[in-house]
């Protein structure tokens, strides 16, 4: 009977979905060994792309490193590599074909290493693994970075994968977002997100007419993330550190042309607004509004932070203008003087730090000690993207 059948369906529906909210089960980080000193980097930089005779330009770009909050980075282009191939370091050679050689093997070996430390941490057979979304800003190919992590990790052939190219910085907030979804609409799903990042699809010599190039050979470095998010925690076995309670995207009014990037012929080129600190700064609030008037909170100090670290100023702008203590950023600003700015991976390495620091300074979460915290994710659009983070106890 049509009423008899409605109610099966109904009953099926129910039962498909999680009872709980999405949690992460497990973080995982990697990096490429060639570490980068920031206050020499200048040196080589000028050196490799035999532009020594730039005087000026290399003192604007050694002010820029200075002040960029950065100790150090990670990148996989070393000097050899760089001298093997020369059209990298020229501004606009046509250097796609060599870029792509690199990135297209390299952007998946790099998430292979940090997933592997996420699905350690998680103990649970691979075999569990539901779901892959991949995000990289580093080439395009067919098949894609997912198929390539898919067969390097041994996952199993019929897992559900997702493929997210020239996202930006924004895609740490947009994959959990996803990864969100798919959990809770999924019963028993546990979804592998993966954010690799490497800068060779970007590396290229100074511009004296494009200064915003510069400023992104002065901030980036390569990393990848790894998180694994299911809901409804099997007790006593898997371990969640933050709960993901609500996600929010939204394009800053008047923001045209403040983030481009462009793939051609010599590579992706970046093109940054100065007034890109301020779009955010003076737009965040309303993010921030809209997210946890529902929690009743209005006192930003009362959260704890995951910022998307796109440069000094933008956080500078952000703590001034919402009146942060500055503890709230500290996790952000550890990230990026020890590793740069790592596009979409970078939220995921600051949830890291701040679970391990809640960790060793002996706090009752993983929040730092604090139950509900903010994600936010920067890039191109200009997008603002939004997560509302519960912490767990520390077990």
């Amino acid at each position: 009977m049509p009423g008899t059948l409605g109610m099966n369906f109904e009953a099926i529906r129910k039962a498909q979905r999680a009872d709980g909210p999405a949690t992460i089960l497990a973080i995982g980080t990697a990096n490429p060994p060639n570490a980068v000193d920031q206050s020499s980097y200048p040196d080589f930089y000028f050196r490799i792309t035999n532009s020594e005779h730039m005087t000026e330009l290399k003192e604007k770009f050694q002010r820029m490193c200075d002040k960029s909050g950065i100790n150090k980075r990670y990148m996989y282009l070393t000097e050899e590599i760089l001298k093997a191939n020369p059209n990298l370091c020229d501004y606009k050679a046509t250097s796609l074909d060599a870029r792509q050689d690199m990135v297209v093997v390299e952007v998946p070996k790099l998430g292979k290493e940090a997933a592997a430390k996420a699905i350690k941490e998680w103990g649970q057979p691979k075999s569990k693994i539901t779901h892959v979304i991949f995000c990289t800003t580093s080439g395009v190919d067919m098949p894609g970075a997912d198929y390539h992590l898919t067969r390097l990790l041994g996952l199993s052939l019929s897992v559900k994968r997702v493929m997210m190219y020239q996202q930006g910085c924004v895609a740490g907030g947009t994959v959990l977002r996803l990864a969100k979804d798919l959990a809770e609409n999924n019963r028993g799903a546990r979804v592998l997100v993966v954010c690799s990042e490497i800068t060779a699809v970007t590396f290229r010599g100074p511009s004296g007419t494009h200064l915003d190039s510069m400023v992104d050979q002065a901030l980036f470095g390569d990393g990848a993330s790894a998180i694994i998010v299911g809901a409804d925690p099997i007790p006593e076995v898997e371990k969640p550190c933050f709960e993901l309670l609500w996600t929010a995207q939204t394009i800053i009014p008047y923001s045209d042309g403040a983030i481009d990037g462009h793939l051609n012929e010599s590579g992706l080129t970046f093109h940054l607004l100065k007034d890109v600190p301020a779009l955010i700064s003076n737009n965040i609030g309303k993010s921030l509004v809209e997210a946890f008037q529902q929690y009743g909170i209005s006192d930003w100090n009362k959260l704890f932070w995951i910022a998307h670290p796109g440069g000094p100023a933008i956080l500078d702008q952000v703590e001034t203008k919402l009146n942060l203590k500055p503890e709230k950023l500290r996790a952000t600003r550890q990230v990026l003087s020890e590793y740069g700015n790592m596009s979409s991976a970078c939220v995921h390495f600051i949830l890291d730090e701040m679970r391990k620091s809640s960790r060793q300074n002996g706090c009752s979460t993983t929040g730092e000690g604090l139950d509900v915290g903010v994600l936010f994710g920067f890039g191109p659009g200009l997008t603002i993207e939004t997560v509302v983070l519960k912490s767990v106890p520390l077990q």
